[in-house]
Protein backbone atom coordinates (compact mmCIF):
# COMPACT_ATOMS: atom_id res chain seq x y z
CA UNK A 1 0.00 0.00 0.00
CA UNK A 2 1.60 3.87 -0.92
CA UNK A 3 2.69 5.37 2.07
CA UNK A 4 0.15 8.62 0.81
CA UNK A 5 -2.93 6.30 0.80
CA UNK A 6 -1.81 5.36 4.37
CA UNK A 7 -1.43 8.61 5.54
CA UNK A 8 -4.38 9.66 4.03
CA UNK A 9 -6.07 6.74 5.66
CA UNK A 10 -4.95 7.51 9.12
CA UNK A 11 -6.41 11.17 8.41
CA UNK A 12 -9.47 9.56 7.86
CA UNK A 13 -10.18 7.60 10.37
CA UNK A 14 -9.11 10.32 13.15
CA UNK A 15 -11.67 12.56 11.40
CA UNK A 16 -14.28 10.40 11.61
CA UNK A 17 -12.95 9.73 15.74
CA UNK A 18 -12.84 13.79 15.71
CA UNK A 19 -16.36 14.37 14.83
CA UNK A 20 -17.78 11.47 16.98
CA UNK A 21 -16.57 12.79 19.93
CA UNK A 22 -17.67 16.37 18.67
CA UNK A 23 -21.31 15.65 17.78
CA UNK A 24 -20.96 13.33 21.52
CA UNK A 25 -20.01 17.14 23.13
CA UNK A 26 -23.17 18.71 21.21
CA UNK A 27 -20.92 20.73 19.07
CA UNK A 28 -21.73 21.28 15.61
CA UNK A 29 -17.94 21.22 14.69
CA UNK A 30 -18.15 17.82 13.75
CA UNK A 31 -19.56 18.33 10.14
CA UNK A 32 -15.94 19.78 9.20
CA UNK A 33 -14.59 16.66 10.61
CA UNK A 34 -17.10 14.54 8.55
CA UNK A 35 -16.00 16.88 5.57
CA UNK A 36 -12.33 16.22 6.23
CA UNK A 37 -12.85 13.10 6.22
CA UNK A 38 -14.66 12.99 3.12
CA UNK A 39 -11.62 14.60 0.88
CA UNK A 40 -9.63 12.24 2.86
CA UNK A 41 -11.28 8.90 2.01
CA UNK A 42 -11.31 10.26 -1.53
CA UNK A 43 -7.09 11.36 -1.59
CA UNK A 44 -6.66 7.48 -0.41
CA UNK A 45 -8.83 5.76 -3.25
CA UNK A 46 -6.84 8.03 -5.63
CA UNK A 47 -3.60 7.25 -4.16
CA UNK A 48 -4.41 3.57 -4.43
CA UNK A 49 -6.13 3.71 -7.76
CA UNK A 50 -3.04 5.26 -9.03
CA UNK A 51 -0.55 2.82 -7.44
CA UNK A 52 -2.29 -0.02 -8.77
CA UNK A 53 -2.46 1.98 -12.18
CA UNK A 54 1.50 2.71 -12.53
CA UNK A 55 2.57 -1.11 -11.78
CA UNK A 56 -0.07 -1.85 -14.46
CA UNK A 57 1.50 0.18 -16.53
CA UNK A 58 5.30 -1.03 -15.57
CA UNK A 59 4.30 -4.91 -15.46
CA UNK A 60 2.75 -4.11 -18.98
CA UNK A 61 6.16 -2.38 -20.38
CA UNK A 62 8.68 -5.12 -19.22
CA UNK A 63 6.70 -8.25 -20.55
CA UNK A 64 6.27 -6.22 -23.86
CA UNK A 65 10.04 -5.55 -24.04
CA UNK A 66 10.91 -9.06 -23.31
Amino acid sequence: MPRLALYTLAVCVLAIAAAVVSFARGSWLGIVWILIAGISSNMAWYYLRKARADRAADHESTGAAG
